[in-house]
């Protein structure tokens, strides 16, 4: 691995794993094959690592023409916010090759303290969409739980701490996720909704969490 201000095409071409970190879905795309992207000057036999949550066949399309440049790609989204990520301990949940993979663990683990691998390429996107959905999900019923219990006249913050001691405990509520900012949540929603209807699957909850979410977004002002 390297790291510079050069283009994307001039870090191609030093570095044996590139890792991309976008937050939309044609951010990757320009970055990997825009003017001066990555497959412009990529050496062959370069790892591509798609650490942005993008949907799976977007993944399995650009992993396909990375393929077809002597690229090899992994993707690579991460897990569980930005206290972990300024922490180094983010989860990684990949797809891809597996002998790549597992030759990047040492890279990956300068940032993750858990790194799971999937299947082939895309895997990693369809895990990444799963674990989104459970987790708005979850931030989805605390915030309408502690709505009803503050408007019983119930304190929040002693409710939390029963709560998490409690069957209904979540991972978004002991780590205060629903807390900070959430401005990835109405696209992750998005990514399942489109990707259930590719595959003709009915998630009504999906598309109920993507109304509550963005109905906690516009009361927060965000």
């Amino acid at each position: 691995m390297c790291s510079s201000d050069l283009t994307p095409a001039e870090l191609a071409s030093k570095c044996d794993l590139a890792i991309v970190v976008a937050a939309f879905e044609h951010q990757v795309e320009d970055a990997l094959f825009g003017k001066n992207g990555i497959a412009e000057g990529a050496r062959k036999g370069l790892i591509v690592g798609i650490a942005s949550t993008i949907s799976p066949a977007g993944m399995r399309d650009m992993g396909k023409r990375l393929v077809e440049k002597g690229i090899v790609p992994l993707d690579i989204p991460l897990c569980r916010g930005e206290p972990f990520a300024e922490a180094g301990t983010l989860l990684v949940i990949g797809g891809g090759d597996k002998a790549a993979f597992e030759r990047c663990k040492p890279a990956f683990q300068a940032f993750a303290t858990s790194i799971y691998h999937l299947g082939d390429v895309g895997a990693g996107q369809v895990g990444k969409m799963v674990n989104n959905l459970i987790l708005w999900a979850c931030i989805s019923a605390n915030y309408e739980g502690f709505k009803i219990g503050e408007k019983l006249g119930v304190d929040k913050e002693v409710m939390r701490q029963m709560l998490l001691d409690s069957s209904a405990q979540n991972w978004a509520m002991g780590s205060g996720a629903a807390d900070r900012p959430m401005p990835w949540a109405e696209k992750d929603m998005m990514i399942v909704l489109e990707e259930a209807d590719a595959a003709r699957i009915s998630l009504p909850l999906c598309g109920s969490i993507k109304e509550v979410i963005k109905g906690i977004k516009v009361e927060r002002g965000e």
